[in-house]
């Protein structure tokens, strides 16, 4: 049986180290500019090369706690709460995720954005094609993650309920006390695309209806007549409380993703966001536009 989304989960659990290592990074990065210290130097005495030091400032690799204490003492760091907090920072940024165990299943691209996701404190996407994952029932996203066979040989069968519980464990997101606002644009082509049958998207649809009542949670939906212009494809921003993690535009292909965080790339992306929602359906008519589908069905 798949963990139901609902099931509790204790304040800042799921957050990964992903948002954190950026953290980490971005701090060090300002204790050696306030050291004086060269990036250069810095790496010379972790016996590493300044693409390192750069790897490691900007949190797209993980530490070790011996490298991290010699900058500490490099940086004139002592003894201390200040030492002691960093050094606690950079051993949790190298805890693994609780997606880690599907590593079989959800490839290495994908992991980093669930670890964003779980730090995120805003999460703002517009869909093309499908209910977005973080809203989607059992049933429908089963249906998504198998591309709509359902009768698949025994091995695919059981990646797709593997995968199909990541997606599941990652809307909890919704659901904590700290729990991010979530704002979506939904293309009205995807309300007349049946994924998994007409019973299982009667049931996508109530779900829809549910969901959007949560004070976190802001559905919008574009209609017929302006389909298609909102964006030329789908995409998620994710906005974080933390000063030191920049506004991201994360955008997915069948084989990888991208992360636009160039300020001229996210406020174009902004701009087509805030563009989306004023020429969508207001949260309650869409509610009202949910709710007649539904009954029509």
């Amino acid at each position: 049986m798949v963990p139901s989304p609902n099931s509790p989960t204790p304040p800042g659990a799921d957050r990964g180290p992903t948002a954190r290592r950026i953290v980490l990074g971005s701090h060090l990065r300002r204790l050696r500019e306030r050291a004086g210290i060269s990036r250069a130097d810095a790496a010379y005495a972790i016996r590493g090369s300044d693409s390192k030091m750069s790897r490691l400032e900007s949190g797209k690799v993980g530490f070790k706690q011996r490298d991290v204490a010699d900058l500490l003492t490099m940086y004139g760091v002592a003894e201390g709460p200040e030492r002691d907090q960093v050094l606690s920072m950079a051993e949790e940024s190298n805890s693994s995720g609780w997606w880690a165990r599907y590593n079989d299943v959800v490839p290495g691209w994908f992991e980093d954005f669930v670890g964003l996701e779980a730090s995120a404190s805003r999460i703002s996407s517009y869909e093309l094609l499908f209910v977005p994952g973080l809203l989607q029932t059992e049933d429908y996203a089963r249906a998504v993650v198998s591309g709509g066979h359902a009768d698949l040989p025994p091995a695919e069968r059981a990646d797709v309920e593997k995968r199909l519980e990541v997606r599941l464990r990652r809307q909890r997101v919704l659901h904590r006390k700290d729990a991010p606002t979530f704002w979506t644009v939904l293309d009205e082509a995807v309300l007349h695309r049946p994924v998994g049958g007409e019973a299982v998207f009667r049931a996508q649809l109530d779900h829809l209806v549910e969901l959007s009542s949560l004070p976190n949670v802001i559905v919008q939906l574009l209609p017929w007549d302006l389909s298609g212009y909102g964006a030329e494809h789908a995409f998620t921003m994710l906005r974080f409380a933390e000063p030191e993690l920049p506004d991201l535009v994360y955008l997915e292909e069948m084989t990888g993703s991208s992360y636009l965080d160039k300020r001229a790339d996210v406020e174009r992306y902004g701009r087509s966001m805030d563009r989306l929602t004023v020429d969508a359906l207001s949260p309650e008519q869409t509610k009202q536009a949910l709710s007649k589908l539904r009954a029509e069905r």
